[in-house]
């Protein structure tokens, strides 16, 4: 299963992917739902789960950014480059 994220929650007032603490989306291939945690999130991504944001040629991937000295974070990857799409989505 693959899912789009479509909102994210932010944990501070700085507005960064790793301030991002909850993420909802939608399944197009089983109409599915839901929300999940950042930790959560994470760990389905690096067990093989693909996500993206947006749609046609502006779809990205979502992958994992695993800084040393912090926790584990999801980003986007479109292009060959690391980006920030996930900062345009909405809040919930």
């Amino acid at each position: 299963m693959s899912i789009e994220i479509t909102h994210v929650r932010y944990g501070s007032t700085r507005k960064t992917e790793d301030e991002i603490v909850r993420y909802k989306w939608h399944s197009n291939e089983t109409s599915e739902s839901g929300e999940n945690d950042k930790s959560s999130l994470v760990a389905w991504v690096e067990d093989d789960g693909k996500a993206y944001v947006g749609s046609g040629s502006g779809r990205s991937q979502v992958g994992v950014v695993k800084p040393s000295n912090a926790q584990a974070y999801l980003r986007t990857y479109a292009d060959g480059q690391w980006n920030n799409n996930l900062l345009s989505l909405p809040t919930f």
